[in-house]
């Protein structure tokens, strides 16, 4: 396997913070984080997340399971809509 070093600029506290998180999040390296990043990189694959999901609270959990149940058992009125336009013209009348 051919191999070549990158190498890439960046301040030093911010090496030392993503050192510490890749390390947080399970890698043994911050370089591994980095090899997996170029790796879904080269091949398209951007289904990397930078951003830290949204956890809901568990009084929220609790509310949207309540919806949910409530959709299931037709308390609550839903409509179908098989194409845009129906949709926008039903968000625009007067119903």
């Amino acid at each position: 396997m051919n191999k070549t070093i990158l190498q890439v600029p960046i301040r030093q506290d911010l090496k030392i913070s993503a050192e510490k998180e890749a390390l947080s999040q399970g890698f043994s390296s911050l370089q591994e984080a980095v090899r997996l990043f170029l790796n879904k990189l080269a091949k398209g694959a951007f289904d990397i997340s930078f951003e830290k999901s949204v956890q809901l609270s568990p009084k929220a959990i609790k509310r949207y399971d309540k919806m949910i149940d409530e959709i299931e058992k037709g308390k609550i009125r839903t409509k179908t809509f098989t194409d845009v336009s129906t949709l926008m013209e039903h968000l625009h009348s007067e119903n």
